[in-house]
């Protein structure tokens, strides 16, 4: 059986340690003509959805076609500060060594489920040499559909069209940190391992319904463990 596992990034893969905050509020005042005072929650939520927020909260109007030019300032402050954000952001413990050793397999197709546009998803990873292991092609993003279960499904019909082999809930694996990305796995139809390498703990992760959680990605076997069961040995 071939596994299609999907990351989220921000807090699962890598923190920006604040270069993206500063990058949206520059996109924001960019396309607004408004500086950003209040900023929604983000965690594990889609962009789209979460600058629609930005905007009512901050008392603007949305013209319709607020969001496309946000995004497009928001990839190019990306590009334009990558080497910043190398500096000063971290891909989180353990996440290099485990995206390779699930490249290393056969048996695995690995992409990403994230709210980031797929400019932004790619000049993250790519940062910290985190892209090199990962289908983006056959990845979920936040510009696909604003309901993150959605996602699940978008990526999954990528990776079958691209790879030929069907997928299903037992064979499709999301790896993320928040309750939202557990609510994504349940209500989309994956298996959830989360991480408690963000803002939420593992008592926060558990209470949303995940089995399986781990305080970081340190743990390489365990993780191939939870995802693979009994295959890890053959």
């Amino acid at each position: 059986m071939t596994t299609l596992v999907l990351w989220d990034i921000d807090h699962t893969l890598i923190e920006t340690r604040g270069v993206g905050g500063e990058i949206y509020a520059d996109a924001f005042r960019a396309v607004t003509g408004s500086p950003l005072d209040e900023m929604p929650a983000l965690s594990g939520r889609t962009e789209p959805v979460i600058f629609r927020e930005a905007l009512k909260a901050n008392g603007i109007a949305d013209t319709g076609d607020l969001y496309e030019q946000f995004a497009d300032q928001q990839a190019r402050g990306y590009a334009a500060r990558a080497d910043e954000l190398r500096r000063r952001g971290r891909a989180l413990p353990g996440a290099a060594e485990a995206l390779r050793a699930l490249a290393d397999r056969p048996d695995v197709i690995q992409s990403v489920l994230t709210g980031n546009t797929r400019p932004a998803a790619e000049i993250k990873l790519r940062a910290f040499g985190l892209d090199r292991d990962l289908d983006l092609d056959v990845g979920a993003y936040g510009t696909d559909d604003d309901d993150r279960p959605n996602l699940v499904k978008v990526a999954r019909q990528r990776a079958e069209v691209a790879h030929g082999v069907p997928f299903d809930a037992a064979s499709t694996v999301l790896i993320g940190d928040t309750p939202n990305d557990v609510a994504a796995a349940r209500d989309g139809g994956a298996r959830i391992v989360a991480v408690a390498t963000g803002s939420d703990s593992a008592e926060d992760l558990a209470s949303a319904g995940a089995d399986t959680i781990f305080e970081d990605l340190t743990q390489t076997d365990d993780l191939l463990t939870a995802i693979y069961g009994d295959q890890l040995r053959k």
